[in-house]
């Protein structure tokens, strides 16, 4: 019996994978600065039988005057996106990026929380995919429509008033250090972070390849963000709920499961001038109070 895989898989078993069929690859490549970017490249060249999902059109809601720039989308019209992606319930999903999985961990979570577990990101990516001297295919695949069913969900998210009301111990925010400090800000109006929370940046949990690191790296890093407070009682943000799903990953497969998602994160909290905004370095054994 085939194994399910709940967090990652690399090149070699996804092509191995592949020459046996039933998975649904997805190609989740985007440019924050060119939207049109991800698709275009997808329809220049990707993995195999790869369908596309756009993190704006597929991934995301629509953004409103209270929201942030990505926020989730309503789940009865996500189960209908991902009938049309060809996901079914019962089915292995792989999803990639050329981000380091920057993007892909997105569509990662999102099928969590409808409470699809069978699904893994491509260690290192298409670079990996490509290193192995392995082809893609040009063009647009169009999955054969299928019947997508919510179960219970794997993952949760909280809320601007979880945080208000301390009903999360520990913050972790994903965005790079100069941003969380406030000390540039190039996407959204206000620079800074939320009072309390723990800079933990998403690319820590990468080596120079783009690949993951080990399970006892990942674990010994996130611990000291962590701090005394236990996975369970934490939530990751970032700037618009996109890298840290990818820091919800990297939990995942550190052994330090069940952290909750901020989707709003950083652009959904600055949208209310009434919240708390600090700059400058925390301090790592900070928490939210």
């Amino acid at each position: 019996m085939t194994q399910i895989l709940t967090t990652l898989i690399d090149a070699d078993e996804l092509a191995r994978r592949l020459e046996i069929g039933g998975l649904r690859v997805i190609d989740c490549r985007f440019q924050l600065t060119d939207p049109t970017a991800g698709r275009a490249a997808y329809l220049r060249g990707h993995i195999p039988t790869a369908v596309y999902a756009d993190l704006e059109a597929d991934l995301s809601a629509p953004v409103s005057p209270d929201s942030g720039r990505h926020p989730l989308p309503d789940r009865h019209e996500f189960e209908a996106t991902l009938g049309m992606l060809g996901v079914s319930s019962s089915q292995q999903v792989v999803v990639y990026d050329d981000a380091g999985g920057a993007y892909a961990a997105r569509l990662w979570w999102l099928l969590r929380w409808m409470g699809h577990g069978a699904v893994a990101v491509l260690n290192g990516g298409l670079q990996a995919w490509l290193a192995g001297g392995r082809s893609l295919e040009a063009g647009e695949v169009t999955a054969q429509r299928v019947r997508f069913l919510q179960g219970t969900p794997l993952a949760h998210a909280v809320e601007a008033e979880d945080i208000l009301q301390s009903r999360v111990a520990r913050l972790l925010d994903a965005r790079g250090a100069e941003r969380f400090a406030g000390d540039v800000e190039p996407i959204d109006t206000r620079a800074g972070h939320v009072p309390g929370a723990v800079n933990h940046p998403f690319t820590l949990s990468l080596d120079g390849g783009g690949r993951f690191l080990g399970r006892d790296a990942l674990r010994a890093g996130l611990n000291t963000s962590l701090g005394e407070v236990a996975s369970g009682k934490a939530a990751a943000m970032c700037g618009s709920g996109v890298t840290a799903c990818h820091l919800l990953l990297a939990m995942e497969v550190a052994g330090l499961g069940g952290a909750a998602l901020y989707p709003g994160s950083w652009s959904e909290w600055i949208r209310d001038p009434s919240r708390p905004v600090v700059t400058g370095a925390a301090d790592p054994r900070s928490a939210v109070t």
